[in-house]
């Protein structure tokens, strides 16, 4: 069956492309680019209006299979996924089991075989139970699939085992990805240590955990040569450091979240444990630092750090809560709020950040529109809005910090492989 994506604007930077036509899509492939196709026996899907961009790319994810189904399984982070236009995760290691071994990975292969809805790329650990005392299996992981190693959640505290971690991934020609925050300086906080922290009574977690952390790791990754992409960058010395090993030409990449960019600790002083997660949202001075290393090409990639938790374990006090929050459904949305529609990045560079950069980073298929290739794609309605409700979203967990935040650009129709998964936000899977 024949599908037309039709009338949309076509944007598509790694080729250079932003022009409006069709899009053909059959038997799973991208037929044809641009002009006007013949619609005869075709589906059509009318995009006028709106952006035809390659299906974004979220390569930092949690989707808490195995083990952790009370906060999320491969379907319903799928689903998520599909109804915020991702037509592919990279899910990390910090299950339970942990995904340290070839066996463990295959399982969850397996498992997104069987009940993903979008495609799914897998990050192995660093070390066997993420405790940072025996390496993982990563040759076994990396011959199986895995696109990258890491211990996130958990920094890896010695570094004579980073380094030996670095070169054993360097030779794998995989990348570590790092949850910097040096825990004998962070382990006790439960946000950002400043001055809302100390207003409120809270013990705060230090930039400079996170910055000491950064610092350390891109003297390993020059050492040895290995490719060290820092998560979830938070601190605004951070970004200058990964900005000054950037010009020195370190291998050296990082990403955002989209709700580092949005919020500040100021939304903190409620106790809400809604914006409680790690590395902490920080103050306006480290976020605005976060936006200018976007705009200034310093941070590769924006991502969700999709981490949700049961219901039960977030309708907590603030300190007894877990880290982490739901992204995958408000991530585009905030980011067309915060950047597109204040005029500070093209939608073009919008799709680099959240597509063809995480593609080009975990050096899987896709982040471009290609004929022949297949039609992972997103189409995106730049002027829609919508008002973020927990109990609307496809994640289990019914907290998000945008609650009730009206957002502007969200996702409409997101096809894997030519299939459409979803539509005007109905997931069809």
């Amino acid at each position: 069956m024949k599908f037309i994506i039709k009338n949309g604007t076509i944007v598509n930077p790694a080729r250079g492309q932003h022009e409006q036509g069709d899009v053909v899509v059959e038997n799973g492939k991208i037929v044809s680019l641009g002009g006007h196709a013949d619609e005869q026996g075709a589906e059509v899907y009318d995009a006028t209006g709106c952006f035809v961009t390659p299906g974004l790319i979220d390569m930092h994810v949690h989707l808490r299979e195995p083990g952790q189904t009370g906060k999320e399984d491969i379907h319903t982070g799928t689903q998520a996924a599909a109804a915020g236009g991702v037509t592919r995760v990279a899910t990390m290691a910090n299950t339970s089991p942990v995904i340290d071994s070839a066996t463990v990975l295959r399982s969850v292969q397996k498992r997104v075989e069987e009940s993903g809805v979008v495609k799914v790329s897998i990050i192995g650990a660093i070390s066997k139970g993420l405790e940072g005392k025996q390496l993982s299996g990563m040759g076994g992981m990396a011959k199986a699939g895995a696109v990258a190693f890491s211990d996130d959640g958990r920094y890896v505290e010695s570094a004579d085992f980073m380094r030996r971690a670095m070169e054993y991934a360097d030779m794998l020609d995989k990348m570590i990805i790092d949850h910097a925050e040096d825990m004998t300086m962070c382990r006790q906080g439960f946000m950002n240590e400043g001055t809302n922290s100390y207003c409120m009574g809270v013990t705060g977690r230090p930039a400079a955990g996170e910055d000491i952390a950064v610092a350390r790791d891109i003297i390993l990754s020059e050492l040895t040569g290995c490719h060290l992409h820092v998560a979830h960058v938070s601190s605004a010395r951070a970004v200058e450091l990964i900005r000054q090993a950037k010009k020195r030409g370190s291998r050296v990449t990082t990403e955002v979240t989209a709700q580092h960019l949005y919020f500040t600790d100021d939304y903190l002083k409620g106790y809400e444990p809604v914006y409680k997660m790690a590395p902490p949202i920080r103050a306006e001075k480290d976020r605005q630092a976060l936006l200018e290393g976007v705009l200034d090409g310093t941070i590769d990639a924006i991502i969700t750090d999709h981490a949700p938790h049961a219901n039960e374990e977030k309708d907590v006090p603030f300190c007894c809560a877990p880290n982490g929050i739901a992204g995958l459904e408000t991530s585009l949305g905030s980011v067309l709020t915060m950047f597109y529609h204040t005029h500070r990045l093209s939608i073009d560079r919008i799709v680099e950040l959240m597509s063809t950069n995480p593609a080009r980073l975990l050096r899987v298929e896709g982040g471009i529109l290609n004929a022949g290739k297949p039609a992972d794609i997103t189409v995106i309605n730049p002027d829609y809005e919508w008002t973020v409700h927990g109990k609307d979203l496809y994640t289990k967990t019914l907290f998000t910090p945008y609650e009730g935040i009206t957002l502007k650009g969200k996702a409409v129709l997101t096809l894997v492989d030519g299939q459409v998964v979803m539509k005007e936000g109905k997931v069809l899977k």
